[in-house]
């Protein structure tokens, strides 16, 4: 522990040096204090980012879960449904499926008409779309963790009278929450990560805020190098939790098998 926290101390010391010396030979003309004169913009966009990702997780859990169950299910029309979803949802880029779910589907389905205005109508279209991205993930953790459960316990549970629902929901989900709790943990830093992307559908969340400034005061360092620290700021904790997680959800060690 001693030396991986050495390890990390170092590397940590590098990029700071890194920083520093990359902030020492920017061109003169840079005015760090605009950072601090825009807080109010990199706060509201990133109080809008924490929302939209918010929103996501909780699509992304509920689709990534059933879509998960599906795959593990004994019906074979829910298995390649379920299948379909994933496969086209990963196969695709998710700025590619955003733009046309904003241009595309949003407009046939008149969208802009239920929800009153364009400004909420970019909003459901980017918490719908990236949950929609981030269940494919989701349902592949759930369906992995089905899968690493044992076959004897499908079998021991169906001796017992449990029809193929039952064994899912009693017997082998419970086990499974130790197993994906960490991945899951990943998945939303992904999302946060994500969230970047809508600012191309002009959701005015954290990285659009930066382009808008960029673009009005021609102040690319200004912008942009608060922008990273902020993503730092939310995604490195989240990581920290999902590594605390999985070593905290991590299997005692068997015990050693005595010798006769």
């Amino acid at each position: 522990m001693t030396r991986d926290l050495a390890v990390r101390s170092a590397v940590v010391g590098v990029l700071l040096v890194v920083l520093v010396a990359a902030v020492a030979a920017a061109p003169g003309d840079i005015r760090w204090e605009r950072a601090w004169e825009w807080r109010h913009l990199f706060l509201k966009g990133l109080g809008t980012t924490a929302a939209l990702s918010a929103g996501a997780l909780v699509l992304a859990l509920l689709l990534g879960g059933a879509a998960g169950l599906a795959r593990a299910s004994s019906s074979p029309a829910l298995d390649q449904a379920a299948f379909t979803y994933v496969e086209l949802v990963r196969g695709t880029p998710f700025l590619v499926q955003l733009y046309v779910g904003y241009f595309c589907v949003a407009r046939v389905l008149r969208l802009h008409d239920y929800v009153g205005d364009v400004e909420t109508s970019k909003w459901v279209v980017g918490v719908v779309g990236l949950g929609v991205f981030g269940g494919a993930y989701v349902a592949e953790i759930v369906r992995a963790a089905v899968e690493s459960i044992d076959r004897g316990q499908w079998e021991a549970a169906r001796s017992l009278g449990l029809s193929h629902g039952a064994t899912l929901l009693r017997v082998i989900l419970p086990q499974c929450l130790r197993r994906m709790t960490p991945p899951l943990a990943g998945e939303s830093v992904s999302l946060v990560k994500e969230s970047s992307l809508l600012s191309a559908i002009g959701v005015a969340e954290v990285t659009y805020e930066a382009r808008s400034l960029q673009s009005a005061h021609f102040a690319t360092f200004e912008a942009f190098v608060p922008l990273a620290v902020l993503y730092l700021c939310v995604t490195l904790p989240l990581a920290w939790l999902s590594r605390r997680l999985e070593r905290r959800l991590q299997p005692p060690p068997a015990l050693p098998v005595a010798k006769l």
